[in-house]
């Protein structure tokens, strides 16, 4: 689990709004100095954007996300693979061969796969909040054509979530893979210290940066300046030795995907830390979406719950809580734990190798031969009971 009082790790850029609020305590204290820094403070030098692995098109563009089509089969049913939109771009889940869940998936047999690559905020965007990017995800999904099958990972999990108890008939199969969804089961030290700091420092920060929260500033105030290369190994799970060429080659690539950041409108960043993370309003049935309040038990879907095991970020239970929340009956719920942090869920070598596949096998397998098990099964203990 992460402690605060440690170095900071990079894989906090993966949870950040639930990182700043835990880091408010910290932030406190050195507001008046810090906060002029980010008002002010100069740029960092000109980075180099992230690439994609995988060759891909753009199927199609909105003010908010680009939505990348990976698919190699136009007639699979479609999966939509929802990335979080946090401090770092949506690349995470394509970043190198053998570290791409994107790939990992298309092996593993789901041949109509799209992503969600959420844009860093314009000026022109810093008045939208958490309906209208559950908005563009509908459009997204009627593009692709429903029912999709979702993937969540991060924090695009708990949107995901949302997505589908607002629109259930829209949805095949669900996937969570490390989402907060009840950040008081059995709480991190992240969710523990957000709720008591005080919100006047969230919209001081959105104030700062003129209606958006300024990813790259955002960085240099909490994150850690650079990744060390044992940072980089642990994450990565990777093979190739750490004086090699190919490890060097991911080291200098994961650097500058770190480097990289998204800016993200004000009334998003403050509803996912009041919402989500100071009244817990998922998991406690008070969440308003799109006009209506969300009922998890709406969701009567296939459900497959990744979690890892050493997450610094969102603890199993956190995640698992989902199980107890939506409508879908235990028969129809799987879950796991890989042994990994939380950035291993979708960049380690081993999880990608050995637990993802799986679940693509889950949601290329159809619906209806799971009931055809179910009763087959039924039928089979009723005849030895007569």
């Amino acid at each position: 689990m992460y402690d605060p009082a440690a170095r900071r790790s990079p894989n906090l850029a993966f949870l950040w709004p639930a990182v700043a609020a835990a880091s408010m305590s910290e932030m406190a204290g050195l507001l008046a100095k810090q906060f002029g820094d980010l008002a002010v403070g100069p740029d960092a030098p000109l980075l180099r954007k992230p690439e994609w692995a995988t060759p891909h098109t753009i199927a199609l563009t909105l003010k908010s996300v680009w939505l990348r089509d990976f698919s190699t089969n136009a007639e699979r049913v479609p999966t939509l693979l929802c990335a979080p939109f946090a401090l770092h771009g949506a690349a995470m889940v394509d970043f190198a061969p053998g570290h791409s869940l994107v790939a990992a998936l298309r092996d593993a047999g789901l041949q109509r796969l799209f992503v969600t690559d959420w844009r860093s905020a314009t000026p022109d965007m810093r008045f939208l909040g958490i309906d209208d990017y559950l908005a563009d995800l509908n459009v997204l999904v009627d593009d692709i054509g429903a029912p999709v099958d979702l993937v969540g990972v991060c924090q695009g999990g708990w949107l995901a979530l949302i997505y589908a108890a607002r629109f259930p008939g829209k949805m095949r199969k669900l996937v969570l893979a490390g989402a907060p969804i009840d950040v008081h089961a059995v709480p991190s030290a992240l969710s523990m210290l957000a709720e008591g700091s005080p919100l006047t420092l969230f919209h001081e920060l959105v104030r700062l940066g003129d209606g958006l929260v300024p990813g790259r500033r955002v960085l240099k105030f909490w994150g850690p300046a650079s990744v060390t290369a044992e940072d980089v190994r642990q994450i990565l799970e990777t093979e190739e030795q750490a004086n090699s060429v190919a490890f060097r080659r991911l080291e200098l690539a994961f650097q500058d995907w770190y480097a990289w950041t998204v800016d993200l409108p004000g009334p998003f960043f403050i509803e996912t830390v009041e919402k989500l993370y100071r009244r817990n309003e998922l998991a406690t049935g008070r969440f308003v979406a799109l006009g209506r309040r969300i009922n998890l038990t709406a969701i009567r879907s296939p459900i497959f719950l990744l979690a890892a095991r050493d997450d610094e970020l969102v603890t199993p239970p956190q995640l698992f809580a989902a199980e107890r929340l939506v409508g879908t009956p235990a028969r129809h719920i799987q879950k796991t734990v890989a042994p990994c942090r939380h950035a291993g869920l979708f960049l380690s070598k081993r999880t990608l190798r050995e637990v993802w596949p799986r679940i693509a096998r889950w949601i290329d397998e159809p619906v209806h031969s799971v009931a055809q098990r179910e009763k087959a099964c039924h039928q089979n203990l009723s005849i030895e009971h007569v």
